[in-house]
């Protein structure tokens, strides 16, 4: 039963719930006509992006909620609040531990002997700057297609240099595919709802959306960017004031997280002391360096056996980058 879960757990989901829903329903519906300057409250909602995210994650997981029925009805809802199915997020991210650094998902790497810099920039900043929250969204649109369509879009989209074949293969399962339209359905049906409640003042919510693809967006590659090739479970610890680590729920600490995907995020500091990890970079500075664009294949750094970019630029040694 959820009374026997943890107590800490189930307060933090209150709160994320309460979060969306004064998004979604009482700011349109309440605080707006009372007077226009409450949507500035959007501000401080957009910067919960990240918790939120770190919810549904352990949901994804399954460390959400001990009881695995409660645990995947709470992240469902989460996700649908978030604005994307949680059917495709899990799929998606269960993929991304298995081939994170491998040829199928290396998100800013390219072939020189196969595409060039510029080529390979055209899809990597818009990604970089919300395209992949955007893609979550836009997801949903998928509820229209036919289970044939969903076989028609495998094959389309499977490829060796890409996990989204795998993907779809994943969701168009029967009872995935049953609960990735139910999920889709209920987003649409909020973010369409949550709209028309916005009247004339849809332009702030959707501006709030737009903030959180944008944190998304450049959060999600941060913690692997210019790192070794062909190293599923490598990522990096990235610093931040432990108030903000609380805040994020541990996110920060990607390395001891992908070496233990089975930890809640309030175990995973005492396993990255217990496993004498380190802490790779700032995680304000791995976010901005993402802004150096797409890395060739060919470059010393995210080679497998090279020595980790971040121990050069922490020890001053030149850097071997382009």
């Amino acid at each position: 039963m959820v009374r026997r879960q943890s107590a800490p757990a189930i307060a933090l989901v209150v709160i994320a719930f309460t979060t969306l829903v004064l998004q979604l329903v009482v700011l349109p519906l309440v605080l707006l006509p009372l007077d226009v300057r409450w949507g500035w409250l959007l501000v401080p909602i957009a910067v919960t992006t990240v918790p939120l995210w770190s919810l549904i994650h352990e949901g994804i997981h399954g460390i959400l909620l001990r009881d695995r029925g409660w645990n995947d009805r709470l992240a469902r809802a989460l996700a649908v609040g978030y604005g994307g199915p949680f059917t495709l997020l899990k799929a998606g991210h269960l993929l991304h531990h298995r081939y994170s650094r491998t040829q199928r998902e290396r998100t800013e790497i390219y072939d020189p002997a196969r595409s060039s810099w510029l080529a390979a920039a055209r899809t990597y900043y818009p990604r970089l700057f919300g395209g992949l929250y955007c893609l979550e969204l836009l997801s949903t649109l998928l509820v229209l297609l036919p289970r044939r369509g969903w076989a028609l879009l495998v094959r389309r989209t499977d490829s060796l240099d890409s996990v989204t074949g795998l993907l779809f293969e994943r969701v168009a399962r029967r009872d995935n595919l049953r609960r990735f339209r139910v999920e889709a359905i209920a987003v649409l049906v909020t973010y369409t709802g949550s709209s028309i409640a916005y009247g004339g003042h849809v332009w702030m919510l959707w501006s709030a959306v737009g903030a959180r693809a944008l944190i998304v967006s450049l959060a999600d590659n941060a913690y692997h960017y210019r790192t070794r090739l062909e190293r599923p479970l490598d990522a990096m610890n990235l610093a931040l004031p432990r108030v903000l680590e609380l805040f994020v729920l541990a996110f920060n600490l990607h390395n001891v997280h992908h070496r233990h995907p089975g930890l809640r995020w309030h175990e995973l500091r005492a396993a990255y002391v217990a496993d004498r990890d380190e802490i790779h970079l700032g995680w304000f500075t791995a976010v901005a360096r993402q802004f150096r664009g797409p890395v060739p294949l060919t470059a010393q750094e995210v080679r497998a056996d090279t020595v980790p970019q971040w121990t050069a630029e922490m020890s001053g040694a030149p850097s071997t980058s382009p």
